[in-house]
């Protein structure tokens, strides 16, 4: 027993690098566009779809995902997914079109779907209630690790290697979690194997899709864009239709739906996966901001860049560590609203940055907010994870996965949106000439570059401008940060009261089938 408590904490430093590998592909991708635009002779769309179609694979996918882990095994799917991870990477290094390296990116977007929600699943296989938060600190640590990692490592590759290298990089990574999941990770599936449900999948997959691209489309174009608005309308109509069907198959004799609607009936996992999204969608701010100050007002490159977002990294550690510990002293209602009010004291802080804030404030302030997260995040995704058991993991945890991946296209496009406001009618008050402004309109690195033909006010005026928009977008992300705060005080479980009520559920359940039988 001892040697199988080892070897799973092995596993689960091998599955946080596969994890790990999913989420660098889409960081060393930011850097890499300029890169990319120049090999294949990319237009704008391109590089739009070069991003779009990975999430929208990557969100559309992660239900289906957990129904086939649950159905056919979660390690089988996993092995599979690494491998096709792999594959992936490598059909990105050597795409000679931007049809072709589009593909392998949809193809990455599929594998990273099965990759995320089968790790996650298998914490229920792998570790008791009181070792699950310890393992979501490591799993979101090396979630989070990605952010800064992939610039550094991204922009020191291809300013030294061929840019496929770039890509080529997941395969040692992804061979490795293959390997170590082969041998550590045990297999488990539902005992009662769910139904396919392909009414449930198809409206789930289409509604998703919807959903994500009318939100990358408005945080491209704004709010007021038609396409944009018609994307998000049908598909939220699409998800409540697939909610009420599977709510009603459910209640039917020998009906198999895709998600048990009846999870929700426990707090812990209902706002367990709210308050994911909730810390998801405030973290934004600071994820979406702070890399355009590095590089548009500091003047600073794509591993400049990466190198300052460290500090985040490191109170994201000081925050999932003791969140263990915090839960089993506070309740994990206390504990998530203190993780709240960490998180949104370090964005308010982040409201006061200027062009001359200095590298101890901007650290501050960031590992403030990592904190914050870190504490959140653990404490949020454990409350949701003790309401599932081992034929329920898989789905269960693609309905955590795929909630956050919506609500960061969303988090998006609403700071996206602000920030630009703010930024243009900050710039409407500067007297930066037509050519100056008519390029600063257009982002703060084409307003920068031309003001710096001109004179060092207007550059400095064109800096100003967009950190009052970064202090407009952080604003929000601090009234979301309350909102969270709120939600955890009125709504998240103390702890333990779901614990019983599944078992009494679980317990009812059995005697039904017993009584079938």
């Amino acid at each position: 027993m001892s040697g199988f408590s080892s070897k799973k904490w092995w596993a689960l430093l091998a599955l946080s690098l596969a994890v790990m590998a999913v989420s660098l592909d889409s960081t060393v991708l930011s850097v890499a566009l300029p890169t990319l635009a120049t090999v294949f002779k990319a237009t704008e769309s391109d590089l739009q779809w070069f991003t779009s179609g990975y999430l929208l694979v990557l969100a559309a996918v992660m239900l289906p995902a957990g129904l086939l882990g649950d159905a056919f095994g979660r390690k089988r799917l996993l092995l599979t997914a690494l491998g096709l991870f792999g594959l992936g990477s490598a059909a990105c290094a050597f795409a000679t079109t931007t049809a072709e390296f589009i593909v392998a990116r949809m193809v990455l977007g599929l594998a990273g779907a099965a990759i995320v929600v089968m790790v996650l699943a298998a914490f229920t296989v792998l570790f008791t209630e009181e070792e699950r938060p310890k393992a979501i600190g490591v799993w979101a640590a090396a979630n989070f690790l990605a952010l800064p990692l992939g610039p550094i490592l991204g922009g020191w590759m291809l300013t030294r290697f061929w840019w496929g290298w770039v890509f080529l990089v997941n395969i040692p990574v992804a061979a490795l979690g293959l390997v170590v999941a082969a041998f550590l990770v045990p297999e488990s599936r539902a005992a009662d194997r769910p139904g396919l449900d392909p009414v449930g999948v198809s409206l789930s997959t289409v509604g998703l899709i919807s959903l994500v691209y009318g939100f990358i489309r408005a945080g491209e174009d704004g709010w007021g864009d038609a396409v944009a608005l018609v994307a998000i309308a049908a598909g939220a109509a699409l998800l409540v239709v697939f909610m009420h069907y599977e709510a009603r198959l459910g209640r039917k004799p020998g009906g198999r739906p895709l998600i048990d609607v009846g999870l929700f009936g426990y707090p812990s996992f209902t706002w367990g996966v709210v308050l994911s999204a909730v810390a998801g969608l405030a973290m934004i701010g600071s994820l979406f901001t702070m890399p355009q100050y590095f590089q548009g007002v500091l003047g600073a490159d794509a591993l400049g860049s990466g190198l300052r977002l460290l500090p985040l990294v490191g109170g994201l550690l000081v925050g999932t560590l003791p969140a263990a510990w915090v839960v089993k002293a506070v309740g994990a209602k206390v504990s998530a609203a203190a993780g709240f009010m960490l998180l949104g004291l370090g964005m308010g802080i982040g409201t006061l940055t200027t062009i001359t804030s200095g590298t101890l404030f901007l650290a501050g302030w960031l590992a403030l907010v990592g904190a914050g997260m870190g504490l959140v995040m653990v404490t949020a995704s454990s409350a949701a994870l003790s309401q599932l058991d081992a034929d329920r993991s898989g789905v269960g945890s693609a309905v955590l996965q795929a909630v956050s991946k919506v609500g960061a296209p969303l988090g998006a496009a609403i700071l996206g949106s602000v920030l630009r406001s703010a930024y243009q009618g900050a710039l409407a008050g500067h007297d930066l000439g037509p050519a100056v402004a008519a390029a600063a309109r257009q982002s703060v690195f084409a307003g920068v570059a031309v003001a710096a033909h001109s004179n060092q006010a207007a550059v400095d005026a064109v800096r100003t401008s967009f950190t009052t928009g970064i202090s407009a977008a952080l604003w929000v992300s601090v009234a979301i940060s309350v909102m969270g705060v709120v939600l955890a005080l009125l709504f998240m479980p103390r702890g333990g009261a779901d614990r019983d009520k599944l078992e009494k559920t679980r317990a009812k359940e059995a005697r039904l089938v017993a009584g079938d039988a």
